[in-house]
């Protein structure tokens, strides 16, 4: 195979839509009058070439992104001419685009070659009788996608805030039409990889491998092998497999007579692979080699995991469950959220290494792709499978009432089937879920039958799909998922938000879910970072436009400031009142912020395995905002980053909640293994030690070591000092009900933070 890339330099022309109405598909677009001629980036976004052409300004500063609002309306066209060698005769030639946003017309030589309506998944186009040897002329007509809505028929069960009515039928991110974490983008462009790919007639056109069995003795290895040949028979093929994880090998082969077929092989003394915390991500690299009458004519190379998932759900009440088995473990999960690392998606990819540095970081094994996003690269999944960190995949549907007319259902099977086959292989996926609060929605309609809120793509189509080609994997219809005769807050796993007020409310600390899937806590950026997109004359008070423009809500709707009110409601509760200025503002927030974390994380611990695990919400922004994000758009970490760390530590000494005359202090072990435990707890306004001894606590299980001496009454910070064979570690807990002094929580968090870079080095 051949690979051409057509990434770089292009032309972009802005050509506008009159009386917000598409052009004909498949007509070749006139460039004569273009609004805008300017050149072009691939990967890209017409805005971002705005941009940086002087046309428009920077949009994440200020409230300038509603200046690219009226650019919804208008369509965009990408040229270029490149030069082609020409190939094999028998080798046919794609034009393969990772990812066109949105609604777009292709044009080769003039030539009409296909149709895209979906920003999620590649599209690949045979162009083997149109290229011509030498110069070569592409055009890529986009659409206005907001015009593309306007035309479609929306039933009265498609219910939606006035601003993101558009949602159903594009596919595109939901947050992309503004949400409560991103801004209003209605980007357009090519914003992944442009290839020209050529391929030999014998080749493989899917290769699976699932693992049904695994233990330290051996494996179950099923797979299934797909290849198309223009051989005038199917006599004499072969398919060799080997595969190679450091000193362990195994090898077999496959006979056939057709292009299909399906097997399995049992891999003795395998290396095991294992989420994080639990034992070593072991890869396997496996190569296919197809080969026809003796000759090689293809080779296929993945890196897998011989591991087990198993998802084990149970809606009883009373009884409920929700866990993940990986070989037969119970996993407990800690980990983040995970959204578009920029609202600019084609500037994710060189984002995304770094902020896996901060997930490793804080010790998370586990990470939720959410459905209001975009779909990650192949690069981050390998990732995952290396560091042993399990993704949870939501398909792209969010809180809307999606459509049910044919060619929506279709458009959605092509999209699933091609993010089933991208991301089947490897080992770090460990369920798909239909969708982020998609039954949430559907409940808060209050339709008359339960008939009416269970959505035929969730409930039909992907299941089918996912049975179809990956029948070995778990599948949520909802996250959370309510059933018939269940709301969203008695389900195993729940989104936790409630009325964010204080965070150790009983909504909080007595929730019934075993398993949290959403919980954040709102804290400021640094004012360093705030300076950075908002102007300097409206830094504080923030009841102002500019933060209403990044508290995200439609300032055409809505007032903005919602979720900035929220914050100060936190500083009142916490503190008794809210500061005079925005560094004495934002410290505070971010105690806030990092205790309340704390206090989930922890909570969820504390409770193993009545509670199995936690996703909060979220490790970074996709954008610049005051959010709940514990890392800032510019990679700023604010408190709760490192109180995190400290609460996700494999093995982890912490107090839980009083109760008659003390607190519990409870080591919870994460691992499989037993571990050794030297801890002092110690009072730090008067040094008297609270606690000191020496225990073993078992391999995946919590043991209570002693009951902490406190009053409802006291304000105090507890120091957790303690060893994990030999290793130093550090936690802390602040007993008391608030308002807490401000003064004395800012020299408590001083001394936590010093304590904690203690340990780190």
């Amino acid at each position: 195979m051949m690979a051409l890339s057509l990434n770089g330099a292009w032309r972009l022309y802005c050509v506008e839509e009159k009386k917000g109405q598409n052009p004909p598909f498949g007509v070749c677009p006139d460039l004569s009058a273009p609004k805008y001629d300017v050149n072009s980036t691939v990967p890209g976004n017409c805005q971002l070439d705005l941009c940086r052409a002087g046309l428009l300004p920077e949009p994440y500063f200020g409230d300038n992104y509603y200046q690219y609002i009226p650019l919804e309306h208008c369509g965009w066209v990408y040229e270029r001419e490149f030069k082609w060698e020409g190939v094999a005769t028998e080798e046919s030639v794609g034009l393969r685009f990772d990812g066109i946003d949105t609604i777009a017309d292709v044009f080769l030589n003039g030539e009409y070659i296909g149709h895209a309506e979906d920003m999620f998944v590649e599209h690949e186009f045979d162009v083997t009788g149109v290229l011509t040897p030498g110069v070569n002329r592409l055009l890529v007509h986009i659409f206005s996608a907001v015009n593309y809505a306007r035309g479609q028929d929306y039933p009265v069960a498609m219910q939606e805030g006035a601003g993101r009515t558009q949602i159903p039928y594009l596919r595109r991110p939901a947050h992309s039409f503004g949400w409560d974490i991103f801004p209003r983008l209605m980007t357009a462009g090519l914003w992944r990889d442009v290839t020209l790919v050529s391929k030999a007639p014998s080749r493989f056109k899917e290769v699976y491998y699932a693992v049904t069995e695994a233990d330290e003795n051996s494996a179950l290895l099923r797979y299934a092998f797909r290849f198309t040949s223009d051989e005038d028979d199917l006599e004499n093929i072969v398919v060799k497999v080997h595969g190679q994880c450091r000193d362990r090998a195994f090898d077999f082969e496959i006979k056939s007579v057709f292009t299909a077929v399906n097997g399995e092989y049992r891999v003795r003394s395998p290396y095991l692979w294992w989420p994080k915390g639990y034992g070593d991500a072991d890869l396997y690299e496996v190569t296919a080699s197809l080969y026809i009458k003796g000759m090689l004519r293809d080779t296929h190379t993945e890196h897998i995991g011989l591991r087990t998932v198993r998802l084990e759900r149970d809606f009883t009440p009373g009884s409920q469950k929700f866990c993940f088995y990986v070989n037969g473990t119970p996993i407990f999960c800690k980990g983040t959220n995970w959204v578009p690392t920029d609202a600019f998606h084609s500037r994710c990819a060189e984002r995304t290494n770094k902020v896996l540095d901060l997930v490793g970081e804080c010790g998370c094994n586990i990470i939720r792709l959410w459905g209001g996003g975009i779909y990650e690269s192949d690069a981050f999944y390998s990732r995952c499978d290396r560091e042993g960190i399990l993704v949870w995949q939501d398909f792209a549907f969010a809180n809307t009432t999606y459509p049910e007319s044919p060619r929506f259902i279709d458009t959605v099977a092509d999209e699933v089937t091609k993010q089933i086959k991208k991301v089947r292989n490897h080992p770090c996926l460990c369920v798909y879920s239909s969708d982020n609060e998609v039954d949430m929605h559907y409940l808060n309609m209050r339709f008359a039958e339960n008939y009416a809120r269970c959505p035929k793509f969730s409930h039909e189509l992907i299941p089918s799909l996912i049975k179809q080609h990956d029948p070995y994997r778990y599948y949520l219809k909802s996250s959370p998922e309510a059933p018939e005769g269940f709301t969203c807050d008695n389900v195993p796993e729940q989104h936790t938000w409630g009325a964010r007020a204080y965070y150790k409310d009983p909504y909080y600390k007595d929730s019934s879910a075993s398993f949290i899937g959403e919980a954040g806590f709102h804290g400021c950026p640094s004012p360093e970072s705030i300076r950075r997109f908002i102007p300097e004359d409206s830094l504080y008070p923030f009841i102002n436009r500019y933060y209403a423009a990044h508290s995200t809500e439609d300032l055409r709707l809505h007032d903005g400031h919602g979720r900035n009110i929220m914050m100060t409601k936190h500083l009142n509760i916490l503190f008794g009142g809210v500061p005079d200025t925005l560094e004495e503002f934002a410290v505070l927030s971010q105690i806030s912020q990092a205790e309340a974390l704390k206090f989930f994380i922890e909570r969820t611990r504390a409770l193993k395995w009545r509670r199995t695990g936690i996703i909060w919400w979220n490790i970074i922004d996709g954008w610049p905002q005051i959010s709940d994000a514990v890392v800032d758009y510019y990679f700023v970490k604010k408190k709760a980053f490192h109180y995190i760390k400290a609460s996700q530590q494999p093995v982890l000494a912490l107090v839980g909640e009083l109760s008659g005359w003390g607190s519990p202090l409870i080591l919870s072990n994460d691992t499989r293994k037993d571990a050794f435990v030297e801890c002092t707890v110690t009072d730090y306004a008067t040094g008297e030690t609270l606690y000191s001894g020496v225990a073993a606590v078992p391999a995946g299980e919590n043991r209570t070591l002693a009951e902490i001496p406190l009053f409802a009454s006291d304000k105090k910070l507890l120091l957790i000092d303690y060893t994990v064979d030999g290793k130093p570690c550090f936690n802390h807990y602040i007993a008391g009900s608030p308002p807490f002094d401000p003064a004395t929580m800012k020299e408590w968090a001083g001394v936590i933070r010093d304590r904690q870079k203690a340990v780190e080095r």
